[in-house]
């Protein structure tokens, strides 16, 4: 998996297990792509510390990750969903695909 698509999907599933301080960092890095430079000094602290925060939040995140594997399940299920679609449409079972449609939606 590309890794910041799993960085991501860990956040969505483990992000709110962050502090406020933390989340802010990865967001700021991770999702909004920002340079370590710039979160530093909109933080005030310098450029290492951001550097080992975000480090810290990636093995706090994959940490819950190995514990509870909650976003392997998430894929296995929606890979499954998808085969299930696949197959109602191959065999002409809409109605089916159509709520396994649903169910990708959701997901």
């Amino acid at each position: 998996m590309e890794k910041f698509v799993e960085q991501a999907l860990l956040y969505d599933f483990y992000g709110e297990l962050l502090t406020g301080r933390q989340r802010q960092v990865y967001e700021n890095v991770v999702l909004e792509d920002c340079s370590l430079s710039e979160v530093a000094q909109e933080l005030g602290i310098s450029r290492q510390g951001v550097y080992d925060m975000l480090r810290r939040c990636n093995q706090i995140l994959e940490d819950y990750e190995k514990k509870l594997h909650l976003v392997e399940k998430f894929l296995h299920i929606k890979d499954k969903v998808r085969k299930i679609r696949r197959l109602s449409k191959q065999y002409g079972a809409q109605d089916i695909a159509a709520i396994s449609d649903e169910i990708l939606e959701e997901l």
